[in-house]
């Protein structure tokens, strides 16, 4: 058998819950932690001497600067089975004096959920196969496990019910546990608000391997999860989620225009006003692309309406009368095939690995104010002449605007217009530019400063950017400190929670003060 071959076999094992340890992982530690998940019930465990390592911890890697040499690799990938395996997996872990990184989906934008700081040593718990769903039509509710995908979750949700529908995002491949915990916009938001904002109750395994509901875990603690952010409270074993109604048959579209920059500029102006403010059940967002070809340059607006082709046509040809939109452009089709078509996929919708990845870096900003056609204008020429990258603009208003920005961790509900998030991209043979194209992203987004909120100038915590600051713990887990709390708030806290973030900081001191779960940007718990 060849060497890959070996390798793919080893996986198929891993995924259907059978020991693919390896043989002669090296020191006492490893051995420890072995015995320690075996004696737990979990035997889907691999050492980096195992040949099913690298194909394990790589499989789920989005983003591919976090593949490179220089980035620590974890002591062990765990993939527990059950919500009891997970909880033996943390206790494991915490026994060894090992950090704890818990992957759900491998999406996280600066890899968090894999990598660990300061060469800590640590562990990836994977949560790849606690991927069931289970879906009751009757009470438009369903449990699914932290490690479902979306595609997974939405795939099931349609086989129950054309009728029934989540209000997430559209990449099929992000897991349910990563874009939950920090919010989740999606197309659905400017009708049913966000992922967070429909969860019921959840299953917590907190550091000490107790098993909380909602109605043990306290208001604090569940409202925090619900929206403050990944790898701080515990490990979200399971959600149960409010399933929303959508008609039988929606209408979706994608419509691009190319043009001189003035052209396009115009449109995106024009949208600012458009976007916001269309009905509940209108969803229509913006992407521009950098570069330009021939003087030209590109934009594409993508749009879903809870309702059929008739009356999208109607309310976006008198809205945005600029675009020229014609019946020929929208398709009716049901909510789950949306799903699929946003994701960029004729079908399988379940399949959770990734079929492209690259290396990124990417920022995100709010808008309060449409900013200028004349400044509209610059911003569209400062991309004309980017590297490769992107920016995208995801209209809010609706029912994000009338929920309070305190009923959940993530704040920016009425007064913001719409999101940014700007992305650049590089492949392996530009590695040696990869510094130049961070460095263009990042005076892109001090270009964009005079344009966006300020005091705090926010971020959004699924578009995890270190830029913002870090932690920069040194030990596994432990106290953390006034001090440590007070950086971290004027940095990115402020920035993704606003004044959310001291009872965030409330809430892990109540449930995690050991600092048990931490990361670069993890909620520092507080000790006088």
């Amino acid at each position: 058998m060849s060497s890959i071959a070996a390798l793919l076999v080893c996986l198929f094992l891993s995924l259907h819950q059978r020991t693919c340890s390896g043989a002669g992982a090296d020191g006492a530690a490893a051995h420890n932690l072995s015995s320690c998940l075996v004696s737990h019930g979990v035997t889907n465990f691999s050492f980096p001497t195992s040949p099913s390592y690298a194909i394990l911890l790589n499989s789920s890697i989005s983003n591919l600067r976090f593949t490179l040499p220089g980035v620590g690799k974890p002591t062990a990938v765990v993939l527990p089975a059950s919500r009891d395996g997970l909880r033996g997996a943390v206790l494991c872990a915490r026994g060894g004096s090992l950090a704890v990184r818990v992957r759900s989906g491998g999406h996280s934008y600066e890899g968090l959920s894999y990598t660990t700081e300061n060469h800590v040593p640590f562990v990836v718990i994977d949560l790849m196969n606690l991927n069931r769903v289970r879906v009751d039509p009757g009470s438009a509710t369903a449990w699914a496990e932290s490690g479902a995908t979306l595609g997974e979750l939405y795939y099931t949700v349609g086989r129950s019910s054309r009728s029934l529908a989540f209000s997430a995002g559209s990449c099929s491949t992000v897991g349910l546990g990563g874009i939950i915990s920090g919010g989740g916009f999606g197309l659905l938001s400017r009708k049913f608000a966000l992922a967070a904002d429909n969860v019921l109750d959840a299953v917590l395994i907190d550091p000490n391997g107790k098993i909380l509901s909602r109605s043990t875990m306290g208001d604090d603690v569940f409202w925090a999860i619900r929206g403050g952010g990944g790898g701080s409270w515990g490990v979200v074993y399971a959600w149960k989620l409010r399933l929303v109604p959508v008609p039988r048959n929606i209408t979706v579209f994608t419509v691009g225009r190319t043009g001189p920059v003035e052209l396009v500029a115009g449109l995106i102006y024009k949208w600012q006003f458009v976007g916001p403010n269309l009905p509940d059940d209108f969803y229509l967002s913006v992407y521009l692309p950098t570069g330009s070809s021939d003087g030209n340059v590109s934009v594409s607006l993508e749009g879903q309406v809870l309702g059929p082709k008739h009356l999208a046509l109607s309310v976006l040809t008198q809205s945005f009368p600029e675009l020229g939109f014609m019946e020929s452009d929208l398709t009716e089709i049901s909510w789950v095939e949306s799903t699929a078509k946003f994701a960029g996929l004729s079908k399988h919708l379940p399949n959770r690995w990734l079929g492209f990845k690259q290396y990124s870096k990417s920022k995100s900003d709010y808008v309060q104010t449409p900013i200028s056609r004349r400044d509209m204008v610059n911003i569209v020429r400062y991309l004309s002449v980017g590297p490769q990258g992107s920016i995208i603009l995801d209209p809010y208003g609706g029912a994000m605007a009338r929920i309070g920005s305190n009923e959940t961790p993530f704040p920016y509900r009425a007064g913001n217009l719409y999101s940014i998030q700007y992305g650049v991209y590089w492949d392996q043979s530009d590695l040696d530019r990869a510094g130049e194209y961070i460095g263009w992203l990042r005076s892109l987004h001090m270009y964009m400063t005079p344009h966006v909120s300020k005091d705090p100038r926010a971020a959004y915590v699924n578009y995890l950017d270190l830029d913002l600051g870090t932690n920069n713990w040194t030990s596994p887990a432990g106290r953390s400190s006034e001090g440590a709390v007070k950086r971290a708030r004027s940095s990115w806290g402020a920035a993704y929670f606003g004044s959310n973030f001291d009872r965030l900081v409330k809430a892990k001191t109540l449930v995690d003060p050991g600092n048990v779960f931490n990361n670069a940007q993890s909620i520092p718990p507080l000790h006088y």
